[in-house]
């Protein structure tokens, strides 16, 4: 079992940057694959990026490709998405995900087994 508790979300003018933060209980993480989703109002949860066990791979959204970065530091137990360049259209609610069994990370919703709570990013323009 993996609980995630995303952090780092705030409100940040256009141009801006913010590190969200994700991070984990349980002695299993360094086996997860993690991901960012993010959802804004009235629309559907999307992709944003991923990472594999060991940071091997990642895989990013064509919009945040460039401007957005995601690591992790499996001694911390913990996960981060750097967000820099951020847009009005980056506005949503951030949430972590983590992945039991994949080798690549995943980029669909149903691949992952846990999730956090999610963290709002207001971006002004």
């Amino acid at each position: 079992q993996v609980q995630l508790v995303e952090s780092g979300g705030g409100l940040v003018q256009a141009g801006g940057s913010l590190r969200l933060s994700c991070a984990a209980s349980g002695r299993t993480f360094s086996s997860n694959a993690v991901g960012w989703f993010r959802q804004a109002p009235g629309k559907e949860r999307e992709f944003v990026a991923a990472i594999s066990r060991a940071s091997g791979s990642t895989r990013y959204a064509n919009s945040v490709k460039g401007r957005f970065t995601i690591s992790r530091d499996n001694a911390k137990n913990t996960a981060y998405l750097q967000m820099n360049s951020l847009k009005p259209e980056d506005t949503a609610v951030y949430y972590c995900a983590a992945d039991r069994s994949s080798l690549i990370p995943p980029t669909y919703e149903y691949e992952y087994d846990y999730w956090g709570q999610g963290t709002q990013v207001t971006v002004s323009s």
